[in-house]
């Protein structure tokens, strides 16, 4: 009989048959991965665990403490709840919303009020399908069946979605007689499921996993409740705006109608930084603190609330943190040896404090500069004074962080975080990304501006994610307001230059498949390639190009 010799993550495994199912191989090779392992990659395309191999192969197991392990994990953990509402309660809909507290909130619409005590009989009934291992069977269905089939069951949400759908071919998932589409792949069966919970959060509920994807640690529900109140506010605005799902977007797109929906969005985004000014106005700060992860478009917000600022007779100072670099030599350094310019250590603090304070003190300092070519401050021959009255404005990714602004009084401080909350979900059960969002801005941006391809943003962006959560995530709740930057159009404005640089990724690109990915969760918007009613100072000018504020 013939055997099979696999190379997984570059260790070689003799198999003594013809052929290896993944989830047998996986079985066999768990102790040696933190995480639960999800699927494979094998020749560039990922795999479920019903994959048989047949011959050699080189085969890298993805686990849950990738990206791609999570999103399966908690694709799984979603449709068990789905599965679970459908047998515990009557007339009752499921919403997947979005990402918070290391889990996925989600939100019940039925005729009663949602309890704690609702929130553990649907945990016991998920943990029941766990033990009994209902086998996820994924039916491949033609697409146009797949639309009938959801219509059949007045399951619009889900037929409409699919009519945007470029591929022939559409998986419709079945467990324990319940079907339903999720984008991504999924485990074979229940049992697979290991470490959850389920935490009653305000009106809805979270589902959670393992903490970091560690297999038998399970993650902490912490209540985050400034980011909840801006989640809460966005859906407000799409409420307002009537648009919910992808679908209420492309059929305002397909009517010509979006013009309104552009300069509706844009008022509400002017509104609420006029609020945020008057808010700093009525407080009196001296200091006000910006803090984004990347493709936040911290700098158009700060250009717009300094505007707003001046309607109010102030005229802010910016301070721009890159200045007070340590000297090159005195950088400290991350994990593989390389410069890590995102540390706070990476700031000369002490003086960045001192400055502050002479400057909010009245007095007269130096204005510096980080010499980039050279790793060295410079020092130059403009002063720098605070006019009375008038505060200092600071964007940065450490402008949370209580360490950055520990030598000036809090009473002086105010604190912004921007992030992008997206506002509205494919459909009720397929949730947008916030993370997916940001990448789209930076790779445009990326292009646009640093003439770089898809390809260099997708390398550096597992490295940002790591900065994030090392320095800005901890620091959200320390804000004392949140904005959110997107705009609901925004994917249709971004889609047609995304996918042109996403389809310049190779296929034997080690970021091939993400890109694919985003290129087929990009198919179900319509584009709008007329940006004649996004104005000038509009936040996603700074991506797209055409901004007056921005560089």
């Amino acid at each position: 009989m013939k055997s099979l010799s696999i190379r997984v993550d570059g260790r070689e495994i003799k198999i003594p048959d013809s052929k290896v199912r993944l989830d047998k191989l996986a079985e066999m090779l768990k102790d040696d991965y933190q995480g639960h392992i999800c699927m494979a990659k094998i020749k560039n395309k990922y795999h479920d665990l019903n994959y048989v191999i047949h011959t050699d192969e080189d085969v890298h197991l993805v686990d849950t403490t990738s990206e791609d392990g999570r999103r399966l994990y908690f694709r799984v953990l979603s449709f068990l709840l789905v599965v679970a509402c459908r047998d515990v309660f009557d007339n009752c809909k499921v919403f997947i919303k979005h990402s918070i507290a290391g889990g996925l909130y989600c939100t019940l619409r039925m005729p009663k009020d949602l309890t704690d005590g609702d929130v553990e009989v649907l945990k016991a009934k998920m943990q029941e399908y766990i033990d009994k291992d209902y086998k996820i069977t994924c039916h491949y269905m033609p697409n146009d069946q797949a639309i009938d089939k959801f219509e059949e069951v007045k399951r619009f949400d889900k037929s409409n979605l699919l009519k945007y759908r470029d591929d022939d071919l559409t998986k419709v998932y079945e467990c324990n007689g319940y079907f339903d589409y999720f984008y991504g792949h999924m485990f074979p069966s229940t049992s697979y499921i290991k470490d959850f919970d389920l935490v009653r959060m305000g009106d809805g509920l979270v589902i959670q996993g393992p903490d970091k994807g560690i297999r038998g640690k399970m993650s902490k529900f912490k209540a985050l409740p400034k980011l909840s109140d801006i989640y809460r506010e966005s859906e407000q605005w799409s409420r307002t705006l009537g648009i919910e799902t992808v679908v209420d977007l492309n059929e305002i797109i397909e009517n010509k109608e979006y013009g309104e929906m552009i300069r509706t969005v844009e008022a509400l985004h002017e509104k609420k930084i006029a609020e945020i000014a008057d808010m700093i106005v009525q407080r009196n700060s001296k200091l006000i603190l910006i803090a984004a992860p990347s493709s936040s478009g911290k700098t158009s917000f700060a250009h717009r609330l300094s505007t707003q600022l001046r309607v109010n007779g102030l005229t802010p100072l910016p301070i721009s943190l890159d200045d007070y670099f340590v000297d090159r030599e005195h950088t400290p350094k991350d994990e593989n040896g390389e410069y890590d310019f995102e540390s706070i250590d990476a700031i000369d603090i002490d003086q960045f404090n001192k400055d502050l304070n002479d400057l909010l003190n009245g007095k007269e300092i130096v204005k510096i500069k980080f010499d980039f070519m050279t790793g060295s401050r410079v020092y130059t021959d403009k002063k720098l004074k605070l006019e009375e009255n008038h505060p200092i404005i600071l964007e940065g990714i450490h402008g949370l962080n209580p360490n950055l602004t520990k030598a000036i009084s809090d009473d002086l401080k105010f604190k912004i975080y921007l992030s992008v909350i997206t506002q509205i979900n494919l459909d009720d059960h397929n949730r947008i990304p916030t993370t997916d969002f940001r990448l789209i801005r930076r790779m445009v941006r990326d292009h646009q501006f640093r003439n770089s391809s898809a390809e260099r943003t997708l390398e550096k962006w597992a490295s940002v994610r790591r900065g994030e959560e090392r320095n800005i995530f901890p620091y959200q709740e320390e804000a004392d307001v949140m904005f959110n930057s997107a705009s609901v159009y925004e994917l249709s404005v971004l889609k047609p230059r995304t996918i042109k640089l996403l389809r310049q990724v190779d296929e034997d690109s080690n970021h091939y498949l993400d890109a694919l990915r985003l290129r087929k969760f990009l198919q179900y918007f319509n584009q709008i390639d007329d940006t004649g009613d996004i104005g000038p100072t509009s936040i996603i000018r700074e991506f797209i190009g055409g901004s007056r504020i921005v560089d």
